[in-house]
């Protein structure tokens, strides 16, 4: 009985609102086609996905096999390493620690881990910070000093801390983007140091359990592994796909380790997305997380604390990938739409960031951002405010009625390639108040100062006016 209504909780949690129902069907059953069209084109033997929109999951559903052999079906709860997309819990677990007293951000590293020395071709410069090991700017190398991703023997903590000694920077701190697994790792070790708990203690005490997360494990017990999927390297010439096996990662544990499914990572999803009723982190930390601290030199991409952060069309798009031994993932979300999608794939030729792109594509236009109610505002004292204004240093500006909005249009020497290019439109706020919050908008207040006789003498525009008439 347990089992059936477990079964109706989960169906539930993914029905759509009925207001969306037949365009939400419509688009499962097109991602469906594609999907299965896709991986049956591309040999792809399992793939489980989900949405989470609207403060819940709204889709999750798995496709082809967890296990080729045994022909087990890959489900929204199918297990599967999750590699680095573990670095983003690594990088919540530093935030909650900022908030909590026990550690800045700018910290040097050393005042955590004063056993942390690396060698360096540049000792007049600053020493490395945890922002940069978050933000990948540390000028670490790539890795620790070890061939584990070719032989998959992992250096122990203790042997990732002696090591450390005898490898060199490769940049300066702050001036090059170089992704670290070595870096993360060290940022595990500042979480254990500055929390006085192992590492995975922490993040299943403050991050797991209060999600509930009851299927994610830092390191995989035994009594879970019958759950997790079987993974395959590059498919052969043949359509024949080899199984690969996979440790943990030991001092890695914090850059590559987690083991979870697409359920448990919409709870993860869902926390980055809430805003200041998050269970894991306040509003500003959560979009410090999310917004660039580096920006790569073709500005199409940068790093936020643990995340990548990227354009994709006009969206602001925030994620990270994961790939290690045939487990492949990838997690992305809008902040503004808080949409959110999450792939799990077991071989080494997938590319889940496709499948989820495409996912996010189909499903966001379905859940349009709630708005308040809009109060319609007095406009009978606009006409009041229009006209030219001008100050001393010749700039000049128009307040125009522009619809049914109210619009300051300031002009530019050279002219504005387009006319809308000099135009934002001015919010009511108050009696004479206005912000610059509509389109265009930075927003800053514009005040209108009026006499006794009800005559316009300055626009303020922030701490500066202008006065009414043309130059």
């Amino acid at each position: 009985m347990r089992k059936i209504l477990l079964i109706l909780l989960l169906l539930a949690m993914i029905r759509p609102c009925p207001a969306q129902s037949a365009d939400f069907d419509a688009a499962v059953t097109l991602l469906r086609s594609w999907i299965g069209e896709k991986m049956s084109c591309d040999g792809i033997p399992g793939l489980a996905a989900g949405v989470v929109a609207d403060g819940r999951l709204v889709w999750a559903e798995g496709f082809g096999y967890a296990d080729l052999a045994a022909k087990s079906p890959m489900t929204p709860r199918t297990l599967s390493r999750i590699a680095s997309i573990t670095k983003t819990f690594t990088a919540t677990a530093i935030l909650q620690l900022q908030e909590r007293g026990k550690l800045r951000l700018d910290d040097p590293v050393e005042k955590h881990l004063p056993w942390f020395r690396v060698r360096t071709r540049w000792p007049e410069e600053p020493p490395i910070t945890i922002r940069q090991l978050l933000t990948h700017t540390s000028g670490l190398p790539g890795e620790s000093a070890f061939p584990y991703w070719s032989d998959h023997s992992f250096p122990t903590r203790e042997q990732l801390r002696e090591a450390l000694p005898g490898q060199e920077q490769i940049a300066p701190p702050g001036r090059r983007y170089r992704y670290s697994n070595l870096g993360l790792a060290i940022a595990g070790e500042v979480v254990a140091a500055a929390s006085g708990m192992p590492y995975e203690e922490y993040l299943r005490k403050n991050i797991l359990e209060p999600l509930g997360m009851k299927d994610t494990h830092v390191i995989l017990p035994e009594s879970a592994r019958s759950r997790l999927a079987a993974s395959y390297d590059y498919r052969q010439p043949d359509g024949r796909r080899n199984p690969l096996t996979f440790p943990e990662s030991g001092g890695l544990i914090p850059a590559a380790n987690i083991t979870s499914c697409v359920e448990d990572l919409a709870c993860y999803l869902l926390a980055h997305m809430a805003g200041d009723s998050s269970a894991l982190l306040s509003g500003f930390s959560l979009n410090e997380m999310h917004r660039a601290h580096w920006v790569n030199s073709d500005w199409s991409s940068g790093r936020g604390l643990g995340f990548s952060v990227y354009k994709r069309g006009s969206r602001t798009m925030v994620g990270h990938s994961g790939f290690v031994a045939g487990y492949k993932s990838q997690l992305i979300f809008c902040p503004e739409e808080k949409v959110g999608v999450v792939v799990l794939m077991n071989c080494s030729d997938g590319t889940p960031s496709t499948y989820a792109a495409q996912i996010y594509d189909e499903m966001a236009p379905l859940f349009p951002r709630k708005k308040d109610p809009a109060v319609a505002p007095d406009r009978s004292s606009w006409p009041l405010y229009t006209g030219d204004y001008n100050d001393p240093s010749g700039w000049v500006s128009k307040v125009i009625l522009w619809g049914e909005k109210l619009a300051l249009y300031e002009y530019s020497y050279p002219a504005n390639s387009a006319p809308r290019d000099g135009l934002t439109e001015l919010v009511p706020e108050g009696p004479h108040l206005f912000r610059m919050s509509g389109v265009g908008g930075n927003g800053e207040l514009v005040r209108f100062e009026v006499d006794d006789s009800g005559r316009v003498v300055r626009l303020w525009k922030g701490e500066n006016y202008m006065l009414p008439g043309a130059r």
